[in-house]
């Protein structure tokens, strides 16, 4: 039987068979928020290719990167503020900032015909913390 009329396309039947399960009041909602779906992303694509074309037509000139060794930059030329501090050149070492704490500096050697230094305790050493020297003389225990 043909009745003249074009066939409906398959995505045609699927809509209406979904909106029909849908309330009435529902129907007219759910089908303007498709409309507006299809015309929107309609929009979306022509300012899209307008944009496109604009950027086209009026290029705008790109900085060159720094170049490293080898003729490119590496990641880390444009990292700003957030890149690693520079090697720094072989200096002091950590031990030239102990202040107060850095071992005395050595003393020359002394002369084979000096008799050597005697060698102070570590009791010599307690500064403030050392005992209390008691009368008589006698600090052997």
């Amino acid at each position: 039987m043909d009745t003249g009329q074009p066939q409906a396309s398959i995505l045609k039947n699927v809509f209406e068979g979904v909106v029909s399960f849908l309330p009435e009041w529902l129907q007219i909602p759910i089908v303007g928020l498709i409309v507006l779906l299809v015309v929107l992303g309609w929009i979306s694509s022509i300012r899209k290719k307008a944009a496109r074309r604009r950027a086209a037509r009026s290029p705008q000139p790109v900085a060159a990167p720094p170049s490293g060794a080898g003729g490119g930059g590496s990641g880390a030329d444009f990292l700003g503020p957030y890149a690693p501090p520079a090697p720094q050149p072989a200096g002091p070492s950590g031990a030239d900032f102990l202040g107060p704490y850095a071992p005395a500096a050595r003393q020359p050697a002394a002369s084979p015909a000096e008799p050597p230094a005697p060698q102070q305790g570590g009791a010599a050493f307690l500064g403030s913390y050392a005992p209390a020297a008691r009368p008589g003389g006698n600090d052997a225990h």
